[in-house]
């Protein structure tokens, strides 16, 4: 079933194909706090600053409707492309800098459906990452969380066999150009966005 993802005042909108998922999870990096700090949009965020993602090939997500909304930013010169919509600071999707590796981590607050609905479809989040850098502690299963990284791990590798790698919606075809030229934030702003860690010791 075919899902719809959106920004919040639903000026952008596309779609998501479920069964080009790999898994989902739950990301405590610093990088996805400050993302969403910059953006003015800790509401993404869980309590513990967690962002919900559902990572999959590119080639199941497309742009619809309000594609000169879609905008992006990166916190580092070399870091991966954090897609967003210029109308609401709605935070959408995570790519690399290279259209060759075919992961887009999908945050799952823009998916426009009901959460049992979307758990449904993308199943719930299977583990807990980088938790080290959460603002509280996280409950955590090292065994899960290493077989899911392996699952997202093989659901790349295999996405690249059959070539699928090049339909990306966030680069010109055939090229290793995003579709925006991404803005890079400076290390001031990157640094004022960052939160102390307060989560688990070790991870």
């Amino acid at each position: 079933m075919t899902m719809t993802f959106q920004c919040s005042c639903g000026q952008l909108q596309g779609t998501l194909e479920p069964r080009d998922a790999y898994a989902r999870v739950v990301c405590y990096c610093r990088d996805c706090q400050a993302y969403a700090r910059l953006l003015a949009r800790e509401d993404v965020l869980d309590a513990r600053g967690g962002s919900d993602i559902v990572a999959m090939q590119p080639a199941g997500l497309r742009v619809t409707t309000g594609r000169e909304q879609l905008t992006c930013l990166t916190l580092s010169p070399r870091g991966p492309l954090r897609w967003h919509s210029a109308c609401c600071n709605t935070p959408l999707v995570n790519t690399p800098r290279d259209p060759r590796l075919p992961y887009a981590g999908v945050l799952v607050g823009c998916v426009a459906a009901d959460p049992s609905v979307v758990d449904g479809s993308l199943g719930p989040a299977q583990a807990a990452v980088n938790t080290g850098s959460a603002t509280g502690i996280v409950p955590r299963s090292r065994l899960r969380t290493a077989l899911t990284v392996a699952r997202i791990v093989a659901g790349v590798l295999a996405a690249k066999l059959p070539g699928r790698q090049r339909d990306n919606p966030f680069f010109v075809a055939d090229t290793p150009r995003p579709v925006v030229e991404p803005r890079v934030v400076s290390k001031a702003e990157r640094e004022a966005a960052t939160p102390a860690p307060r989560g688990n010791p070790a991870d």
